[in-house]
């Protein structure tokens, strides 16, 4: 059984964890309290209404905003109160992210796009490259390399979303909607590969509001008014 209350033990710890944003002088209270764990090698599916705070957490857990009050650690480090610079690196080093709306650079190929994190990190360019022709492989866009995200179709440019979220070799996958844009068809494959990367022991926390995508998570926190409703799937 995973101890919940062990920084060291998880991937993700949240204890007390509470956002409020001011708004017009009104404070709106977007998460109250949330406590709960996500250990290495799982695969959640974070669900709720609109406004129940899903956003919000996985914001959180991305390191692209600061809780108002409690504490995360990631992969036992306490990140809660880190400045800018040290979540930028945070982000660069332990994190991989997939979005609904893709969030590719129209401007550059697939093999760009997904060497892009690689360069932040000081990665040279032959040894980037190598890299992302690796992963594009993985992901079976070999044949893509010189594309630019016009030249895709939705699944494709997911595909290579996916391959960028790969290139730092991140532990932990944070995916907001990653079906959101695509048919059903393509959305089985994506969430088919997502899958097989939790498989290879990744942590995935996918964001959905759609049951039939939340059923390939072996767990789901179900949220409402910025609380857990309750908790489902396999025992940690």
């Amino acid at each position: 059984m995973n101890d919940l209350h062990s920084p060291s033990a998880n991937a993700v710890l949240v204890q007390d964890l509470s956002k409020v944003y001011t708004i017009d002088s009104q404070h709106v209270r977007a998460l109250n309290g949330i406590t709960t764990s996500f250990a290495q090698g799982s695969f959640w599916a974070v669900m709720g209404p609109s406004g129940s705070g899903k956003s919000t957490l996985l914001n959180l857990l991305g390191c692209l905003d600061r809780p108002t009050s409690g504490r995360y650690y990631l992969e036992g480090q306490d990140v809660s109160s880190l400045d800018d610079d040290a979540l930028s690196d945070i982000r660069l080093t332990h994190l991989g992210f997939i979005f609904q709306s893709f969030n590719l650079i129209p401007q550059l190929t697939v093999e760009e796009n997904i060497q892009l994190p690689l360069y932040y990190l000081g990665w040279e360019t032959t040894q980037g490259g190598e890299r992302a022709r690796e992963l594009a492989a993985m992901v079976g866009l070999e044949e893509r390399l010189h594309h630019r995200p016009s030249q895709l179709s939705g699944g494709e440019q997911q595909r290579v979303a996916i391959a960028r979220a790969l290139s730092n070799d991140a532990s932990i996958l944070l995916a907001d909607e990653p079906t959101g844009n695509l048919d059903t068809a393509t959305g089985k494959e994506i969430m088919a590969l997502i899958a097989q990367l939790n498989k290879s022991g990744k942590t995935i926390i996918m964001v959905t509001h759609e049951a039939h995508i939340a059923a390939y998570a072996g767990h789901r926190l179900h949220l409402r008014d910025g609380t857990i409703e309750r908790l489902e799937g396999e025992p940690s």
